[in-house]
């Protein structure tokens, strides 16, 4: 039921007994549980490792009981004690609200027309920093109140949340209009800046590389973007040997991959374009 895509990876550095200035960073989401472990102190990669959940049996109930595994299998690594602890989780059970007309005491309004909510769901939200947005979401309550009962404390956001944070952080100085579709496994986050601002972040599901320029295109009509000026940059599980990145070459003019300002050694056989959110605080 689970499929390990990416091997373990650590260096010879890393003691086991002495984690007293490292790091446990953590993303879950559907279809898939990744981490690393960074040491704080000189922001080194130190360990990593990622999974991929089978899409027949990738649904919520499923969804601990494959987490359960993971941390039975990488034992070493999960069950141990850190210095710190995140977590973040990605799915489209999110809405961005204007903080002006946010109420933490009215979070299921926010979601309720774009978002299927049940009794007993659990509503979070995060205040993206130097922005006036607040993310409304539902994370995976289960796994959170396993990962308490493993570590006691830790901070969890959506993925939404570091992604858009990052980005903002590099677009500080930025004139112009940038469009960041960041893929993970049949899913796309779409994030559009204007002049230093967020103007849009939404995630959309796709099947064929058909929906994936679709949503693209959409986006780009609905904002009044011009195809040939827009500057596309692409994140995540995407490569220029794709027919993801075949489709959008067709349709947009300036199409790069993301490029971090630095990249962990440990991960020199991977794409610099991958992790932003898992590897944030290191990036």
């Amino acid at each position: 039921m689970i499929k390990q895509i990416k091997k373990i990876k650590k260096t010879n550095s890393l003691d086991l007994e002495n984690l007293k200035e490292t790091h446990l960073s953590i993303q879950l989401s559907l279809d898939g549980f990744s981490f690393c472990i960074i040491n704080e102190f000189s922001k080194e990669l130190i360990a990593y490792a990622a999974y991929e959940f089978t899409k027949k049996n990738s649904f919520p109930s499923k969804h601990l009981e494959f987490v359960e595994n993971i941390f039975s299998l990488e034992k070493n690594l999960l069950q141990n004690n850190y210095k710190s602890v995140s977590v973040v989780h990605y799915n489209n059970l999110v809405s961005q609200v204007p903080k002006p007309f946010f109420d933490k005491d009215n979070l299921a309004s926010y979601l309720q027309h774009s978002v299927k909510i049940l009794a007993n769901d659990f509503i979070a939200y995060d205040e993206i920093s130097n922005t006036e947005i607040v993310n409304v979401y539902i994370p995976f309550v289960n796994i959170n109140n396993f990962l308490i009962d493993t570590y006691g404390s830790f901070e969890f956001k959506h993925n939404s949340t570091v992604l858009i944070d990052g980005l903002l952080r590099k677009h500080k100085n930025s004139e112009g209009n940038f469009m960041y579709i960041n893929v993970s496994y049949s899913n796309l986050e779409i994030a559009v800046f204007k002049d230093k601002k967020l103007e849009l972040y939404n995630i959309f599901n796709f099947s064929t590389k058909e929906d994936f320029i679709y949503y693209i295109l959409f986006v780009t009509e609905q904002l009044k973007l011009n195809p040939e000026e827009i500057n596309l940059i692409l994140l995540g599980d995407i490569e220029k040997e794709s027919e993801l990145y075949t489709i959008v070459y067709q349709y947009i003019r300036n199409v790069s991959f993301y490029a971090p300002d630095s990249f962990p050694e440990l991960l020199n056989s991977e794409s610099k374009h991958n992790h932003f959110t898992l590897l944030n605080q290191y990036l």
